[in-house]
This record gives structure tokens, C-alpha cells and sequence, in this order.
């Protein structure tokens, strides 16, 4: 398949691109991109936040987690189960333990709880359109097609890119947050 292959090579060169940042740049971006994170409504409002426990290059999401645990919002993460994550309840950071690929993920003694208000989705790619590029396992596509819940993608400017090829099976993401932008992708479309 085309797509397949063009989606490959393009994962490959932003991920080459991602992990050529500097840990410190990392940090300032990260800080950065939650004080925009803070200026959308549905993150603000959200009680229930699904989040993720951030790997090699990934945009920082510890201050997010931990700000918003503090402010007395509800924070879940994803575990693997089968072909399929299902997001669980963490209390602080020592309910995670290293999961499936090498991410932190709750223990099992997490309540399960997929019926959230919004989710940080973990991001290679973005069009400004809203069409993600992530590592071509398609969990949270096939768990963002099940679950109808409002999604932000974290990510540095540099990974977003004019146009990705996109299936059918693409779930498009709601917001775009950036180190220098915020982005409403359904005044793009």
C-alpha cells in the first residue's frame, strides 16, 4: 500500500527531526505548550483528562498530570490490552509501572474508566487539518473510533507538516498545541 509506505518514511524522518531536540529545549517547549494547553475551554472544563506518560522525544506531560491532579481533576492513562488501551485512574505518578513498549502504564489495580472529557493524544505528525501521524499501531484510533471524546494534540511546531496522508480509519484531532500556537482544527477544515 502507497499510503503505508509514504506514512513510513514520513514517521521516520519526524521522528528523526523530534529526537534530534535538545532535553532542555524539550523542557522550555513543554512548559510552554501547557500554558497554551490551559487557554482551551474543553481542557480547562474537563474534570475526567485522559493523558499520556511521555517516551523518547514526546512533548513533557509530567507538569500537565501533575498540575491538574492538584487542581482536583481526575487523571487517566492508557494501558495495552491486546489490540485494543483502555484508560485507568492514577492517583499521583507511582501508579504507573512499565508496561508494553517500554511505556509507563497503570497498574491493574487502576479503575478502568473510558468515559472521558477530553484526551492528550500522543503525536508524531498533525496537519493542520487535524490528521495525526502517530507510530502506526492504530490503538488510538481504534479507541478514539469507539469513544467519542474531545481530543488535543500535544506536539512541537516542528512536527506539523502540510499534509498527511490520511485513511479511512484516521480519527481528526480537535486541537492542535504547539510551543507557538494553538490551533482549532475545525476552522480549517
Amino acid at each position: 500500500m502507497k499510503d503505508n509506505s509514504e506514512k513510513t518514511s514520513l514517521r521516520r524522518l519526524l521522528l528523526e527531526k523530534r529526537d534530534g531536540t535538545s532535553f532542555d529545549l524539550m523542557k522550555i517547549a513543554s512548559k510552554s505548550i501547557l500554558k497554551k494547553l490551559k487557554k482551551i475551554e474543553s481542557f480547562r472544563d474537563a474534570q475526567k483528562i485522559g493523558a499520556y506518560y511521555p517516551i523518547g522525544s514526546e512533548v513533557l506531560t509530567q507538569d500537565i498530570m501533575q498540575e491538574a491532579l492538584s487542581e482536583g481533576k481526575e487523571i487517566f492513562l492508557p494501558k495495552v490490552v491486546g489490540k485494543n488501551i483502555e484508560f485507568r485512574k492514577i492517583m499521583n505518578l507511582s501508579n504507573l509501572e512499565n508496561g508494553s513498549f517500554d511505556i509507563m502504564e497503570p497498574r491493574n489495580e487502576c479503575p478502568v474508566d473510558n468515559n472521558l472529557d477530553v484526551i492528550l493524544v500522543p503525536t508524531v505528525g498533525i496537519s493542520p487539518k487535524g490528521v495525526r501521524l502517530g507510530y502506526g499501531y492504530g490503538f488510538y484510533d481504534r479507541f478514539l473510533a469507539e469513544n467519542k471524546i474531545k481530543t488535543i494534540s500535544l506536539t512541537f511546531e516542528k512536527q506539523i507538516v502540510k499534509n498527511i496522508p490520511q485513511s479511512e480509519h484516521d480519527v481528526i484531532i480537535n486541537w492542535i498545541v504547539t510551543e507557538d500556537r494553538i490551533i482549532d482544527t475545525s476552522k480549517i477544515r
